[in-house]
């Protein structure tokens, strides 16, 4: 398993987990650094990975590709003319390479790229009045939604490659994503996480972290991960509204990345170590097994500091 970690000093890394060689019980982990780029001309904003790529977004209107096998530069991409707000790998469930490569921006456009090789397919003005906050792919690759500054949720249509729907929200939503099996979606507004039906949009439950909401991820089992002003990883039961678990104090400072991640590919199971990553605004990264916040407060597995981080991401890797 591999992660990428960009930050406000425009430097993007990339991190192996792997076990300890001289470990007893060949459980104990070690988090190695893979690469280290100053691969943006302003701070990074976005980040993905799928398979052997990642992708990177920045204020200086530029997506950045990398090469996680051999930690090099794949070059990169200038189509947006505003900084790079959201980026999306999607990668059908029978391939461990992504094909396509969704990009948002600040100027309330999406570009849809295909992945092997990138060439750019179209860019669908998705958002007028106010840039990209958010953007999220359906399991199934037919269909996107985004969130924006003018308040409003939109679909967009990948198969035309066209905007499809769009509908005015009570206030501004910062961040949208599907659950696994595309049965519902999610949006964060504030303090607030809103679970919705994905065929008709119905509000099915609110949930209330009583501080602001930075960060989530969808997990398995009907469960979303958040994290942000309260310091804390909360995982939430989107099937009862309920908090589920908590990481209490999880970080010094607000959590700004959350991600999961899996030794199974799409699978789980008793080998499984549950490994959840957080990173804050003072740019500690840490590793967590979720396991044990069920049965006290959990000892990070792994700690990092680099310079102020701002984004984590997962990239699975796997062995076919």
């Amino acid at each position: 398993m591999s992660l990428i970690a960009g930050s406000y000093e425009k430097f993007i890394w990339g991190f192996k987990l792997k076990p300890l060689k001289h470990s007893p019980d060949g459980r104990a982990l070690t988090l190695t650094k893979l690469f280290c780029y100053p691969s943006h001309l302003s701070p990074i904003s976005s980040a993905a990975a799928a398979g052997p790529v990642a992708a990177s977004g920045a204020g200086d209107d530029t997506v950045h590709l990398y090469d996680l096998a051999t930690a090099s530069s794949l070059g990169s991409l200038h189509h947006h003319s505003a900084t790079v707000t959201a980026l999306c790998f999607y990668t059908p469930p029978h391939l461990s390479f992504p094909r396509n490569l969704l990009s948002a921006s600040a100027d309330g456009s999406v570009c849809i790229f295909d992945a092997d090789p990138f060439v750019h397919l179209k860019t669908v003005p998705v958002h007028k009045k106010g840039g990209v906050n958010s953007l999220s792919v359906h399991p199934s690759g037919k269909l996107a939604l985004t969130v924006g500054r003018d308040e409003c949720l939109a679909m967009v249509n990948l198969v035309r490659g066209r905007r499809s729907f769009c509908c005015r929200l009570a206030k501004e939503a910062t961040w949208v994503g599907f659950d696994l099996s595309g049965e519902r979606f999610f949006m964060v507004m504030g303090d607030r996480v809103g679970v919705h039906e994905a065929e008709d949009a119905r509000l099915v439950w609110e949930m209330e972290s009583g501080k602001r909401v930075l960060c989530a991820a969808p997990g398995e089992s009907g469960l979303l991960y958040t994290g942000g002003e309260d310091r804390s990883v909360t995982a939430w039961d989107t099937k009862t509204g309920k908090i589920a678990y908590q990481i209490e104090d999880a970080h010094s400072t607000r959590v700004k990345g959350v991600v999961i991640l899996s030794k199974s590919n799409g699978t789980s199971g008793d080998d499984d170590p549950y490994l959840v990553t957080s990173a804050s605004s003072d740019g500690v990264i840490r590793v967590w097994d979720v396991r044990m916040a069920m049965k006290e407060k959990p000892i990070p597995w792994l700690r990092l500091t680099q310079n102020q981080g701002s984004l984590v991401w997962p990239e699975h890797l796997l062995s076919l």
